[in-house]
């Protein structure tokens, strides 16, 4: 299973996208205010499937929530969901 920095966020799924920011200690509001170019309802939709987000928004989110995860947290919530 890779590491963090080996996931390619389009393989990432709808739930597996609230687990890591729910591991990660976010609520979507919060995310919103760290990250300039992502608001709530982005975040929404995207933990819903009801609209992805570009890549780099995607991987912006990534980013922000693996910083605060070990690999083998998200190994196990990426893998597994």
């Amino acid at each position: 299973m890779p590491g963090a920095e080996e996931v390619d966020v389009a393989d990432v799924s709808p739930i597996a996208w609230r687990l890591l920011r729910t591991a990660a200690g976010y609520e979507q509001r919060e995310v919103e205010r760290a990250l300039d170019d992502v608001i709530q309802a982005h975040i929404s939709m995207l933990e819903n499937d009801r609209r992805g987000l570009s890549r780099s928004r995607r991987e912006a989110l990534f980013a922000l929530y693996t910083s605060e995860l070990t690999d083998e947290q998200v190994r196990a919530l990426v893998g597994a969901f």
